[in-house]
């Protein structure tokens, strides 16, 4: 059996650019690749190679973006192209209605609902969810938590009360661009390296240091023309 890449990290698959594989048979039963899932393109990293994250998991899968509306809101249109489904947990429906009228070609792939109103959603490997929390900078404990084929991804815009704990039960953090003050903290929370912590105040607008504990990598998101004439351009504050 080819693999199309090994897993590193919380990043998902690397891509194409990666040698081959091949996995004896007797090895299969040991394997829990997420089946038909080959993730979202969410950039490309410091070398120009895209940079891709498996959102679509047979296990619970849990992100947290410390960032800004538009990268959320480009990675839910982008997972929603792969045939995902996605709940949004909002207090602000309005920003995210064009959204959810664009995206599924016709089919209601994106649904809003209110802080602490998400029903649930019944996901499966045929139609993985995703849920996207934008609740501000205390969000409440979900109802909807993640399981099997169903992720969730939480947008703080900025560090909060609920941030360490957010932090330290994400599979994988995204961070963008925060106050020095704000970058130590989240350095410390990550064990990030003093170069990652002092890069943090200047990222531009579009930039993300995706990180776990043990592996990061910066990310670059351009919107297609698509998605620009949707959200417009990227941008850190809302």
């Amino acid at each position: 059996m080819r693999g199309a890449g090994p897993a590193r990290g919380g990043f998902g698959l690397l891509g194409p650019r990666r040698g081959r594989h091949v996995v004896p048979a007797a090895d299969l039963d040991g394997l829990g690749l997420p089946v038909g899932d080959d993730g979202v393109v969410i950039g490309v990293d410091a070398g120009g190679r895209p940079a891709v994250l498996g959102v679509n998991r047979p296990v619970p899968y849990e992100v947290t973006l410390v960032g800004g509306l538009w990268t959320a809101q480009v990675l839910a249109l982008r997972t929603a192209g792969t045939g995902a489904r996605i709940a949004v947990e909002t207090g602000r429906a309005p920003v995210w209605s064009a959204l959810a009228r664009a995206a599924g070609d016709g089919q209601q792939r994106v649904t809003l609902h209110d802080v602490g109103r998400v029903p649930p959603q019944s996901a499966s490997a045929g139609s993985p969810v995703l849920v996207v929390r934008d609740c501000g900078m205390r969000p409440p404990r979900g109802r909807v938590a993640a399981g099997p084929w169903q992720s969730v991804l939480t947008l703080l815009p900025y560090l909060s009360p609920a941030a360490p704990r957010l932090l330290r039960d994400s599979a994988l953090v995204g961070v963008q661009r925060v106050s020095p003050e704000e970058a130590e903290r989240v350095g410390a929370l990550m064990r990030l390296p003093g170069p990652a912590v002092d890069s943090l105040p200047t990222l531009g607008d579009g930039v993300t240091l995706w990180c776990t504990r043990r592996d990061r990598t910066f990310v670059r998101t351009e919107g297609t023309e698509t998605e620009t004439g949707l959200l417009g351009v990227a941008r850190r504050i809302d």
